[in-house]
């Protein structure tokens, strides 16, 4: 099992339990996040919930493997069902009825990000780095990144970070907007519990209250699901052009000769994919 879900007096804990990986995201792991989320609901006692990570990083975005095999047959069933279940993660954490919190160290990359970004609230460590990832590996930001960037912090950071892979530090994700509050690293989780703590005090209301409040601050445009689909296309299907998959190709090896590695599938009909291994 690599999610834990623990609760203690009104407050549940679900921790992102694979440090091996840096707790990047596979489908069986979303798949257990989900199932882990539908629990706490169940559980009305519950008031808020806390999200961790195990170990240094929050969470390294999705997992090699799983971006490598889908790039393998976008088509192919398996690689539809396996990106929605990492893309259901997400979304099922913008849907749990008590208050949630991210409590952020170390990192939140991509889809860990996404992650983060579907809470109510974030507690992030000074340090901490956050950064789309998506840019600077070749692949399209997916799962609704835009839509959650944007309503967060804007469209000038959504734009800096999805389009220029601008990387920020805790300090600056609070002052943008993106995070509550920045506090030493040691003092996250901490800091995170004692907000819970606050909002758990009574269940039944807190449940009410965080409902009220997705309802009202919400996207007003184009609507989380919407654009969790807009997004899936161009990240799944082959690219437009050889120029391009000879771009994104390139940078792959750039990333390769840095220590990471990228896997070019193709040709599919006419034109290639190129799905870096990166997390993303």
């Amino acid at each position: 099992m690599e999610i834990e879900l623990a609760v203690d007096d009104g407050v549940a804990t679900l921790t992102l339990a694979a440090p091996q990986r840096r707790n990047a995201l596979t489908p069986e792991m979303s798949r257990e996040l989900v199932d882990a989320l539908d629990r706490a609901d169940a559980d009305t006692s519950i008031g808020a919930l806390v999200i961790r990570g195990a170990g240094t990083t929050f969470c390294a975005g999705a997992d090699t493997n799983t971006l490598s095999n889908t790039g393998s047959d976008p088509a192919e069933e398996h690689a539809y069902a396996d990106l929605s279940a990492i893309y259901s993660s997400f979304t099922r954490v913008g849907a749990v009825q008590a208050v949630t919190i991210a409590a952020v160290r170390g990192a939140a990359v991509g889809a860990g990000l996404n992650l983060a970004l579907a809470t109510d609230l974030r507690v992030i460590a000074r340090d901490a780095r956050l950064m789309s990832g998506f840019q600077r590996i070749g692949l399209h930001p997916g799962g609704g990144h835009f839509v959650l960037l944007s309503r967060l912090a804007g469209r000038e950071t959504a734009a800096a970070m999805t389009l220029c892979g601008a990387e920020i530090d805790g300090n600056h994700a609070a002052r943008l907007g993106l995070a509550w509050e920045a506090v030493d690293d040691d003092t996250v989780e901490a800091r995170a519990f004692a907000l819970a703590r606050i909002a758990a005090q009574d269940p039944e209301l807190a449940r009410a209250t965080a409902h009220t409040f997705r309802i009202e601050t919400g996207p007003p445009e184009l609507s989380w699901d919407t654009a969790v689909q807009t997004e899936r296309a161009p990240q799944m299907c082959p690219c437009a052009d050889d120029s391009h998959a000879t771009t994104v190709t390139t940078r792959s090896h750039q990333a390769t000769q840095s220590g990471n590695t990228a896997r070019c599938c193709g040709p599919r009909t006419d034109a290639k994919r190129c799905y870096p291994t990166e997390e993303a």
